[in-house]
């Protein structure tokens, strides 16, 4: 049974709609494309922003911090994922790929939160601020990457008190496993719904 949603309280964070996630000549696009093509993320993606914008929810875009020269240099511990960001200069700004996927462009009223450095969309951001001064208490997670910022920005949400929702096929990883860890072992350890956007519209349009 899924929960239900009081669109006075309940937002969906789009986690780093990328054009280097989300499109064709994306610099990470062909790494996430097997999977988000076995799930319809794209599709997805478009029916959870349109029935939560429908039943009234807040929309948060929880951007990654795009990639300018000089960051991470001089840093005592960049960790693996912000070293490859500097490798590849992902989401650079400034650059096509660090500019939101066309189909995912923020409205007057959403909340466009500050860039975070790593995985968390809390962590050194105002995202728990612009939540919390907006009555909400429930947050549905969608966007990029399900085992790293999806779940690092779902489990600090948990521990601020918020109740957390998943959307299986609103996400994707660079392989099944990794898919496979997010939903089926880790998910289940601090999310308090876990399930797919058919199951979702239908509770929102209920």
């Amino acid at each position: 049974m899924t929960d239900r949603y009081d669109p006075s309280r309940t937002a969906v964070l789009l986690v780093d709609p990328y054009n280097d996630f989300l499109s064709e000549g994306g610099k990470l696009w062909p790494r996430v494309e097997p999977v988000a093509t076995d799930v319809g993320l794209l599709h997805n993606l478009r029916t959870v922003v349109d029935a939560a914008r429908t039943a009234g929810l807040t929309m948060a875009f929880v951007p990654h911090r795009r990639w300018e020269e000089g960051d991470y240099v001089g840093w005592d511990h960049p960790n693996p994922s912000q070293h490859r960001t500097r490798r590849g200069q992902t989401f650079a700004r400034g650059s096509w790929g660090g500019e939101f996927h066309p189909d995912f462009q923020p409205q007057l009223g959403d909340l466009l939160i500050k860039e975070h450095w790593a995985q968390s969309g809390f962590a050194n951001t105002d995202l728990d601020f612009q939540l919390k001064q907006h009555g909400v208490t429930h947050v549905v997670l969608i966007g990029l990457l399900a085992n790293t910022c999806i779940e690092s920005t779902g489990r600090f949400a948990m521990e601020l008190g918020y109740h957390v929702t998943l959307v299986t096929d609103a996400t994707a990883a660079y392989s099944a496993d990794m898919m496979h860890a997010a939903h089926e072992l880790n998910g289940p350890t601090y999310a308090h719904a876990i399930i797919t956007t058919a199951e979702l519209v239908h509770t929102l349009a209920g």
